[in-house]
């Protein structure tokens, strides 16, 4: 199954690029998901990341997702098609 259309809550993600310096190397599991933002649990603590000035992995997959493609709301962007890279 495509990590776009499977459900991302309980997963792990990590940050590889960003608009924002201070959000790169972030790393947890993600307990909730908006249609804008990702709440992720790290060491520190519960972080809310923008979807759309990041680009992320999740579970360590070799996949890069880019988060300003995905900022809609969970549930539209597991039936939504999107295009192969």
């Amino acid at each position: 199954m495509n990590l776009y259309h499977a459900p991302w809550l309980a997963r792990n993600i990590s940050v590889v690029e960003s608009k924002d310096p201070t959000l790169v190397g972030v790393s947890g599991m993600i307990v909730e998901e908006t249609r804008r933002t990702l709440r992720v649990r790290t060491i520190s603590g519960i972080l809310t990341l923008p979807k759309d000035v990041i680009t992320f992995t999740i579970d360590s997959d070799k996949d890069v997702i880019d988060g300003a493609s995905v900022t809609q709301r969970p549930e539209d962007r597991i039936n939504r098609r999107y295009r192969r890279n």
